[in-house]
């Protein structure tokens, strides 16, 4: 019993030893932080997915939050603090370059890597709460040690600090609260996710003080009133994912219904539809038929008149407005004379008899 006591005190002074080299202010850290930020920083610019995830492998900054995690189970308020601090000031040194760069350079709108990180949700907490888990687990299993670099790039967070620096710079103040946002998301689920998976994996003391200490249950708290702002833009997310999909497959429909059921667009041989696309910030939405023609007159106006009056016959309540972009295609060849019957390949169709001529009504 002696022997496993001494070799749990044993891991456990070697942990505090890591954790009170990683919650310290170093030059190390510094220079990383430093790093991360230029290279995310010169990416979000470059709109570079690239790039950016080259900045999420540099950065240090988990260091500090598992060993913030851990002190927190710890009960040593002083190191927490300390592991805190060098934190924080990684994040005004990150904010400080970044919106310095975004100054400079002074960019009129930025991509889809900045955009993207301006809207976190549910979905984000979720995957930063079990990247957490993962990371303290790598941390007390050596063997999963090489799991952190994808974990670092799963869970980012230097570069929502850099989107938040350059969205200051361009005065995007409410852009700018959305990275923060995601930045809270990311720190608050990795560091609960890492005392959750460091009270289940070693039990004991950590578990109780997990559900006892006061910063525990402030991280709890802090991570629980997460789920208002999250919650309601994942519910927006879902909701405008929903209407893209029903979009789509009305849009599917509707060429389909002017393919088999109209003359104009689906059986008149000078006519070859090509496509549709529904402009739905137009109300009505507007169709836009692309079709290649042999006739530079087809489809003549009455026409589209009444392939629109049939889609919207057949959508009741909801109208349309159809546009018909066409475009001509001239047939060129010589002329050449016909083949002799025994050659024809396949025969002509037999054609139907003539009706018998009715007398004409007086």
């Amino acid at each position: 019993m002696k022997p496993a006591a001494d070799a749990a005190n044993g891991k456990l002074e070697v942990l505090r030893r890591e954790f009170e080299h990683q919650a310290a202010f170093t030059q190390v850290f510094v220079v990383l932080t430093v790093g991360a930020t230029l290279i995310a920083t010169l990416g979000l610019l470059a709109n570079s997915a690239s790039v950016v995830i080259g900045a999420m492998v540099v950065a240090p900054w988990i260091l500090p939050l598992q060993a913030m995690a851990f002190e927190i189970l710890q009960g040593r308020l002083p190191m927490f603090l300390r592991a805190l601090r060098t934190l924080l000031l990684g994040v005004v040194l990150c904010v400080a370059l970044s919106a310095g760069v975004g100054l400079l350079v002074a960019y009129p709108s930025f991509g889809s890597e900045v955009i993207n990180r301006t809207s976190p949700n549910l979905l984000d907490l979720g995957v930063a709460l079990v990247a957490g888990a993962v990371a303290m687990y790598a941390r007390l299993r050596k063997e999963a040690i090489s799991a952190l670099a994808g974990l670092a790039i799963a869970v980012a967070l230097v570069p929502p600090m850099c989107v938040v620096g350059l969205l200051l710079a361009a005065a995007q103040w409410q852009q700018a609260y959305g990275a923060m946002l995601l930045f809270a998301t990311n720190l608050l689920g990795i560091m609960v996710g890492a005392m959750a998976a460091l009270g289940i994996l070693e039990g004991g003391a950590y578990r109780y003080r997990l559900l006892h200490s006061r910063l525990g249950l402030t991280s709890l708290a802090l991570t629980a009133l997460l789920v208002i702002p999250l919650g309601s833009s994942f519910f927006r997310l879902l909701e405008r994912s929903r209407r893209e999909v029903a979009a789509q497959r009305l849009e599917t429909l509707i060429e389909q219904k002017l393919r088999a059921n109209t003359i104009t667009l689906g059986s008149d041989p000078a006519i070859d539809l090509i496509g549709i696309s529904i402009d739905w910030l137009k109300n009505p939405p507007l169709i836009r038929a692309r079709v290649r023609v042999t006739d530079a007159n087809l489809p003549t106006p009455l026409q589209v008149a009444a392939v629109q009056e049939f889609i919207n016959r057949s959508q009741a309540p909801r109208r349309f407005r159809l546009v018909v972009q066409r475009t001509a295609v001239d047939l060129i060849g010589p002329s050449t004379a016909p083949n002799p019957p025994a050659l024809e390949v396949l025969p002509p169709p037999a054609l139907a008899p003539l009706p018998a001529e009715e007398p004409q009504a007086k």
